[in-house]
């Protein structure tokens, strides 16, 4: 009888990344609290004929290393980790914390000085997947600090966590595969556009999208998923953009983030707590003022703000925009060390009682937190 490790390990091998026999595949672990998992998939790599590498870590090694690292060891990028990154056909990362605040302490100006090394090879990555050469995924198991951020007991956030990657159903793929079907549909409409234009609670702002191509999110990169996307025209954003929802990044977080754009770069920033962190960030590297992304979340099992951006950027009825980079698959050029998903609702509240909208070329798409097309 299949376990749920089991089932989760069959959607990650088979679907999110489909493993075939003779790929070198890397699956890798942020702390041994993931090992039900990791065995689960390591299991099924093996049955699919393909070559398993384990990278796991222990908890608070990043920590550490920010805390003691020279400026010299924080520039160096190690060649064996260099060649994983140009050999390896499928990458599985699995997400298990035990502390979601190890970082909140670090040195900021290390951290942003890290992400700028690294830069190169998040944009490896993202141009061999661009060019179908790598595929990769990133999912999380349950944990009771995961399950402290979204203020629940453990049992419950298994069972939400569960739920929102459909793995209480006898086939989590054909329900993904059923909200790609969906999800393609507006993709292939905003496909055609050339503006988008989003309203809301202190946020009137432009992004130009012509020419960028939209995709449907449904389980192949992050599981849980649900979303659709694109990175704007890098040149082409104006306005502003209140997010009410705290945003949450390398274990640091900021709340009532206020971004003001010009020709797509933040001139103009607030936060209500947070600013120091936002403004490092902001500072990471030349791209890290410009915008990576705009998408719309569509998983209508997730409904509110858990501390966990692999699930609160998926929300059903909320939007996100990333400052930082792009990706290359949607035709965005933007490159940085940065990718900070950033979350606003879009559903009526006390504050703003009639929702967000979007429209796309001047024509109402999106209210409610529901497409309208």
């Amino acid at each position: 009888m299949k376990t749920i490790w089991d089932k989760y390990a069959e959607v990650l091998v088979d679907y999110s990344t489909d493993v075939q026999k003779g790929d070198l595949v890397q699956i890798r672990a942020t702390s041994v609290y993931a090992k039900d998992l990791v065995k689960a998939v390591y299991k099924r790599v093996l049955e699919k004929g393909a070559h398993p590498i384990v990278r796991t870590s222990i908890e608070d090694m990043s920590d550490i290393f920010i805390k003691y690292a020279s400026d010299e060891q924080l520039d160096y990028i190690d060649p064996i980790t260099k060649l994983e990154y140009e050999k390896i056909d499928k990458f599985i990362s699995i997400g298990a914390p035990m502390n979601t605040k190890n970082m909140a302490r670090a040195d900021l100006t290390k951290l942003g000085r890290r992400g700028k090394a690294t830069q190169e090879l998040s944009k490896m990555l993202m141009e061999r997947s661009a060019k179908g050469d790598a595929k990769w995924v990133i999912a999380d198991v349950p944990t009771h600090a995961l399950a402290q951020e979204a203020k629940m007991s453990l049992d419950e956030y298994s069972e939400f966590l569960f739920k929102s990657c459909y793995l209480d159903l006898d086939d989590p793929v054909k329900k993904l595969r059923e909200l790609d079907e969906k999800q393609t549909k507006w993709a292939n409409y905003l496909n055609g556009v050339k503006k988008l234009h989003i309203v809301g609670e202190k946020t009137d702002i432009t992004f130009g999208v012509e020419g960028r191509k939209w995709i449907s999110c449904s389980g192949l990169n992050n599981y849980p998923d649900g979303e659709v996307f694109t990175s704007p025209v890098e040149n082409d954003i104006n306005g502003e953009i209140y997010f009410d929802f705290p945003q949450n990044y390398r274990g640091n977080s900021a709340t009532g983030v206020h971004l003001w754009i010009a020709n797509g770069k933040v001139v103009k920033f607030e936060a209500e707590t947070g600013k120091d962190f936002l403004e490092a960030m902001l500072n990471m590297d030349e791209g890290s003022k410009g915008i990576g992304e705009i998408a719309v979340g569509t998983n209508d099992e997730i409904q509110e703000i858990t501390g966990n951006i692999l699930f609160d950027e998926k929300i059903g009825g909320a939007i996100h925009m990333a400052v930082g980079a792009s990706y290359p698959e949607t035709g965005g050029k933007n490159i940085s060390g940065l990718h900070w998903d950033m979350i606003k609702n879009m559903k009526p509240t006390k504050t703003h009682p009639q929702g967000g909208k979007i429209y796309a070329d001047d024509v109402l798409i999106y209210e409610n937190g529901k497409f309208i097309i």
